[in-house]
Formats: C-alpha cells, structure tokens, sequence
C-alpha cells in the first residue's frame, strides 16, 4: 500500500496528521473540489528537471509555475516540466502523479511556493488518487526542508 511509507515516517516523528479519503480523482482542482477542501491549501507535486536533474515543485491545486521565474531563481539553465515515464521508477509504491511532497524520503530536492506557507496546514496526495494526509504546514517544513520562492502565480482556467 503506497501511503505506509509515509505514514510510517510521521509516526516515527510523533507528527501528528489526518488521513481524508475522496473518491477517484486525478487533477488537484477536482480533488480540492471532491475532497471538499480550499485549491489553496491543497498542495500539488509537480515533478520538475533542473539542468535534467529531477526534483519536486509543490504549489496550491489553483497555482501554475513561472517557469522562467523559477529559471531565473535557480540560476540554472534549463527547467522543465519531466514526463511521468521519467519520474514513475522513483515512486513504485505510489500512484503516478499521486506522489507526497515528501522529497527527502526519496532523496530529491523541494521547491515550495512562497503561498502555500501562508497557511497553517498542508493537504496533499499520500500516494493513491483517494486519499490525503493533511498535517501542519510547520510540521512540513520541518521535516522535508524544502526550500522556499516564489515561482508561481493564481491559475485563471
């Protein structure tokens, strides 16, 4: 089951969590919408390559990425969008395109939106298309040490 991995890595930390499940959704606006929670505290893993170097972006269900920002940001030459077939092999216990933003448990780096940290909790995909784990957004940053910019802007589609 995809969501042992991490469950098991907040229990041995004494984090404390919620477990929300939803019926099948793929895109994070619908699961916002099915899960009945706000596109702005539900984060997204986007999965990105840095110079081809895999790694994850994490941002608000109704956000997009500045993609020449983040460049820009970066100071690298090149950031993309990475193609499932690239990334599915790192996360064989979860879902694609369901992976937690948990970066440090599968040795990638983390880039977060500077708006998701505005709120008190975080909601994101804990490896299946049914299921979140919700837990503080302090409790994440403390763990996954992801580092913070500002890279993305409100989705108006």
């Amino acid at each position: 089951m995809p969501i042992r991995k991490l469950k098991k890595y907040l229990d041995e930390r004494h984090i404390k969590y919620v477990t929300i499940r939803h019926s099948s959704a793929y895109t994070a606006q619908q699961i916002a919408a099915t899960a009945h929670i706000p596109g702005k505290m539900l984060a997204k893993t986007v999965m990105i390559k840095i110079d081809a170097r895999m790694a994850m972006a994490v941002l608000p269900a109704s956000y997009v990425i500045d993609f020449d920002i983040l460049k820009q940001m970066l100071g690298c030459r090149k950031v993309e969008l990475a193609y499932e077939h690239e990334f599915k092999d790192i996360f064989p216990q979860c879902e694609v395109g369901a992976m937690p933003p948990f970066g440090n448990l599968y040795d990638l780096e983390v880039y977060v939106s500077e708006s998701l940290v505005e709120g008190d909790d975080i909601v994101f995909n804990a490896g299946t298309h049914t299921e979140l784990i919700m837990l503080s957004y302090e409790d994440f940053q403390n763990y996954v040490e992801p580092t913070i910019l500002k890279f993305t802007h409100k989705s108006y589609a």
